[in-house]
């Protein structure tokens, strides 16, 4: 099955074409394209995206890229459109299914609605991975969510914790604005965070020792900006267990204190559920997981709790937003019957 497939649900114009086979039990899936438009650039001025833009450059670029695609020399025979409807920027969101089914009525060819979060939980199918073995537990975290899965096959999860407040990106790029980085915060924060030592600051561990599979991370984050704002005094010193003098405390000391927090809920948290479950892999979607420092943390960790684990990561390329994630999310679906309402999906969930 050749699926045309299309994402808008933020600030990463995207339009891919993929050849979809195997199944549900064992897809496979080629790329012949997968087109990215970025535009980063346009909303670091603001610290973050704004809706009305990113519903601009969505519209600029759509046009853009699947001229481009047809130029590349594929013959436009798709036998499914699959596109975003959430969750994301509701204005966003509306322009690829517009798009969508302008290209619908064209072409005279199937449309279906995808869950980009469901996109993430298959990227790691988009290079192979045929020993991926189940159960499975999924980690799924972004700039809009972190979700725990506990996934018995390629078409059946279930939902066993989630964040109660920010998610681990959100937390990422407000704790970025306070350090004055630009936006995206998390890379940012990851690169300044190598030269520094992550064990200056204890910030806390939300919900760390708690028996459920949940996350908080809006503690965390308000926790860097008292760091900023009380007195470095005897207290502040008890307060935070520093491991030097306030004054000798960098800004790369302070991300990388932050960072290792972080670690340490999702490795800790996530591991445990892997353990409960006997898991037989871990897979990790989504913007975050791209993120060098925390694709260590996960692999020392399972390698001094000495587990049996098949770990699939995909490359950067997969973890961010894209289309041919949407093309594989819309293939299962295609063969589950799922239906999804092609109207923009703003807090659409797992």
């Amino acid at each position: 099955m050749k699926i045309l497939a299309i994402e808008t649900s933020c600030d990463e114009t995207a339009i891919a074409l993929v050849d979809a086979k195997g199944g549900v039990k064992q897809p496979r899936f080629k790329i012949e394209k997968n087109l990215v438009a970025s535009q980063i650039k346009i909303h670091r001025p603001f610290g973050g995206v704004v809706p009305n833009l990113a519903k601009r450059e969505h519209l600029k670029n759509l046009p853009i890229l699947f001229k481009k695609l047809m130029a590349s020399g594929y013959s436009l025979n798709p036998d499914l459109i699959a596109v975003t409807v959430g969750p994301g920027l509701e204005p966003a969101l509306w322009t690829g299914i517009n798009f969508a089914k302008e290209l619908h009525k064209k072409l005279k060819i199937k449309i279906l609605g995808v869950n980009h979060l469901e996109g993430h939980l298959y990227s790691p199918k988009l290079e192979g991975n045929k020993n991926l073995d189940f159960p499975a537990i999924a980690l799924i975290i972004s700039g809009g969510h972190t979700i725990l899965l506990n996934v018995k096959n390629m078409a059946s999860w279930k939902k066993i914790g989630e964040t109660v407040d920010d998610a681990v990106g959100e937390c990422y790029d407000k704790t970025a604005r306070l350090l004055n980085l630009p936006y995206p915060g998390g890379p940012e924060i990851e690169k300044l965070a190598k030269d520094g030592d992550p064990n200056t600051i204890q910030f806390p561990r939300p919900m760390i020792h708690q028996k459920n599979y949940d996350f908080s991370f809006s503690g965390l984050k308000t926790s860097v900006l008292y760091f900023f704002r009380e007195n470095k005094n005897e207290e502040f010193v008890k307060k935070y267990k520093l491991s030097k003098t306030p004054e000798k405390i960098s800004k790369a000391d302070i991300a990388a204190s932050f960072q290792q927090a972080v670690f340490d809920v999702l490795t800790i948290k996530t591991l445990r559920a892997v353990k409960e479950i006997k898991a037989k892999s871990l897979i990790i979607g989504g913007g975050v997981a791209a993120n060098r420092s925390l694709q260590k943390a996960f692999k020392k960790k399972i390698k001094k709790e000495n587990l049996k684990l098949n770990l699939f990561i995909p490359s950067p390329k997969f973890c961010t937003d894209n289309a041919a994630i949407i093309a594989a999310a819309g293939y299962i679906s295609f063969l589950k019957n799922k239906k999804m309402a092609l109207k923009a999906q703003a807090n659409l969930n797992l």
